[in-house]
């Protein structure tokens, strides 16, 4: 903006201040003028209307998928004398997320540092940012209201230690889940959204491509509840009693409110209403079809049916699969993506889990994290404009260096996730303790940590 006010202020010299100059002058200096005129508006920010509505209507559909949808979802998948604690902390953790978010995690994450790692602290409190500051979309020259910018991303921050509780349901302190939220978010969320989608990060310096979130969000988010599974360890009576999700119904709910939402989630990242969001869009419905029938085919051919709990498995396997490659792979490679991701998926949670002998409750590992992992290195293939894609964009502009460059940004967030979330675990295990009592668990934590029930008969 200061080149901007140099240029206007070039332009006001006046007809007054020409009168006495000989002609030949005035013609240099009305081209002088002119061409100051045009540089200042090639430099001036362009804001549609449109854009900001489309934005503002994507943030709104990322909370949905939170609340109620992820709320919901993994609110059926555990038994009934923990559906209330589930919903409780995906709701307080998404609260929790957006003040962080707020108070240090947008200048964290964006805050304009020039480190690769982290983005300084430069707009903690949200300092210097009013209404008519203007963030850069992927069109040259147009531009969005930073406010809507920070509350996309918020949402974003507030989904994805929502997506961890999975990893430790039924079991672990509400009072341990937020003081590893808090400290998972600091150190390993912001971090690495900086390190993928900041113009300074070291993954996106690399030319790891990453749409949506596949790194940020979702390997991120399954690497964490992984590590929490194995520290904290299994449910009482895991692999003997009967841990059936207690609603079907509100499972396919949320799964649907889910899939709903996830197109503000993959379309609009692409931070304005532009062909490059309805790619996303388009992605968002066929990838996640291939990947429900990809499951429900493996159902078939393992068990002799195909399940409602394994559709809705494979619906959230095909969306995580394709939110990374969502901007940047054609329709019929993310068809292809979705089924391959589901049956990769299904393999992890039905076989992998149970011979390793660790209880992810909900499978997030299984689906986020190995989904995620899929897709972000598939990203890389699925670019190229031999099979549909919009072409590479790591140095030297082959499939190779793609590839390369988004298997390092996968490796760089699975280290950096695991180690921080192995470090903020044993602090909550020193600190406040990690796990109910036995007598608790048993009972249930609606009513020991909430004392409430979901369901009064």
């Amino acid at each position: 903006m200061k080149n901007l006010t140099k240029l206007s202020g070039m332009t006001a010299l006046g007809a007054s201040m020409l009168a006495g100059l000989p002609a030949w002058a005035q013609d240099a200096a009305a081209t002088t003028e002119a061409a100051a005129t045009d540089a200042a508006a090639a430099v001036a920010p362009i804001v549609d209307k449109g854009d900001v509505a489309w934005m503002m209507t994507a943030t709104l559909l990322v909370l949905f998928m939170i609340v109620p949808g992820l709320a919901l979802f993994y609110g059926g998948l555990v038994r009934t004398k923990n559906m209330l604690s589930v919903l409780m902390q995906t709701t307080v953790i998404s609260a929790v997320a957006m003040v962080i978010w707020v108070v240090y995690g947008y200048s964290l994450s964006f805050g304009g540092g020039t480190s690769p790692y982290w983005g300084g602290f430069g707009k903690v409190f949200l300092a210097g940012v009013t209404p008519s500051s203007l963030a850069a979309t992927f069109s040259d020259g147009i531009m969005i209201p930073e406010y809507v910018f920070i509350a996309f991303q918020m949402t974003f921050a507030a989904i994805t230690p929502a997506l961890i509780i999975g990893g430790f349901a039924e079991r672990i302190k509400f009072s341990a889940v937020l003081l590893f939220v808090v400290i998972w978010l600091t150190f390993s969320y912001f971090p690495i959204a900086h390190m993928v989608w900041d113009a300074a990060g070291v993954i996106f310096n690399h030319g790891a491509i990453d749409f949506a979130g596949g790194t940020v969000v979702h390997i991120n988010a399954g690497v964490a509840a992984l590590v929490a599974a194995l520290v904290i360890g299994p449910r009482i009576g895991y692999g003997k009693d009967n841990m059936a999700p207690h609603s079907m119904t509100l499972t396919m709910v949320g799964a649907s409110m889910l899939w709903v939402g996830w197109f503000g989630f993959n379309a609009g990242s692409n931070l304005e209403a532009t062909a490059g969001a309805t790619l996303a869009m388009i992605n968002t419905f066929v990838a996640t079809a291939g990947a429900i029938l990809g499951w429900s085919l493996m159902e078939v051919m393992t068990r002799g049916k195909a399940s409602m709990l394994g559709a809705a498995s494979g619906m959230v396997a095909g969306l995580v699969a394709i939110t990374p490659a969502c901007g940047t792979t054609g329709p019929v490679a993310a068809i292809a993506l979705g089924f391959v991701a589901a049956i990769a998926c299904f393999f992890f949670v039905t076989t992998v889990k149970h011979k390793l002998g660790y209880d992810d409750s909900l499978d997030v590992f299984g689906v986020h994290g190995v989904g995620g992992i899929i897709g972000a290195i598939a990203t890389g293939i699925l670019a190229s404009p031999d099979l549909g894609g919009t072409g590479f964009i790591a140095e030297g502009g082959t499939m190779g260096a793609q590839v390369y460059a988004q298997i390092l940004g996968v490796v760089i967030t699975i280290v950096w996730s695991a180690v921080v979330s192995l470090v903020a675990l044993y602090i909550c295990k020193a600190t406040v303790g990690l796990r109910v009592s036995s007598d608790a668990e048993r009972e249930g934590l609606d009513l020991t940590s909430h004392g409430e029930r979901a369901y009064n008969m």
